[in-house]
């Protein structure tokens, strides 16, 4: 491992001790910052292949209550059908730190715009129970699709966390501090090398006045 480049002085010593104190502080820091976001990413992917499945399990049904209503009922009569909304969706999108990640939080609004109005846009008459039962799986299920989009970008964004953290792991384990050690060694072998050839001199110079 390469040294810096450092004049070695008891000054250097004392502030590459420092340095190096601080960089094995700041590893375990980044080590158990690193550690707790894999177990929240992993926590959160399991919840994010659930949540997948069931979103996908429900959009299947829909689509599959859809098809039926198209064949018991005319195409152009179901289209006409859905025309008219009777809900208001508004979605407000906020953040949230989880350990220094900046996540999504998505909050999902609905209001009436007739009173007393339920959800379906339609009259009864002409219409099947295929056509209300998809209808009512798509409305309960928008917030499923809500939370499933929530998830997975937190899922991303922790991610890219998870990599600029063990970088910066890897290189103050691999790099800064082995540089630090190497440093500080060689300094104070030369601090050592410099004493012995102080009290070399010393001990001639003391000949030499005895003499």
């Amino acid at each position: 491992m390469a040294k810096l480049n450092v004049n070695p002085n008891r000054m250097e010593l004392t502030k590459l001790k420092r340095r190096l104190v601080t960089a094995v502080r700041g590893h375990k820091l980044l080590k158990d910052k690193q550690d707790e976001l894999m177990r929240r990413f992993i926590d959160l992917v399991r919840h994010n292949n659930e949540l997948r499945k069931n979103v996908e399990a429900e959009l299947l049904a829909a689509y599959k209550a859809f098809a039926l209503a198209s064949a018991i009922v005319s195409s152009e009569f179901l289209e006409e059908a859905l025309l008219l909304p009777t809900r208001r969706v508004s979605l407000e999108v906020t953040t949230q730190n989880v350990m220094s990640v900046t996540v999504p939080k998505m909050e999902f609004k609905e209001e009436a715009l007739l009173q007393d109005a339920d959800i379906f846009p339609y009259g009864f008459l002409g219409t099947s129970d295929e056509a209300d039962r998809a209808l009512k799986t798509l409305y309960d299920i928008l917030p499923k699709l809500l939370e499933l989009g929530e998830v997975e970008k937190t899922c991303n964004l922790m991610t890219d966390e998870i990599e600029k953290t063990r970088r910066r792991v890897n290189a103050l384990e691999y790099m800064t501090i082995p540089q630090l050690k190497e440093t500080i060694k060689y300094i104070k072998m030369k601090l050592d090398e410099n004493e012995r050839s102080n009290l070399v001199r010393l001990i001639k110079v003391k000949t030499m006045i005895q003499a």
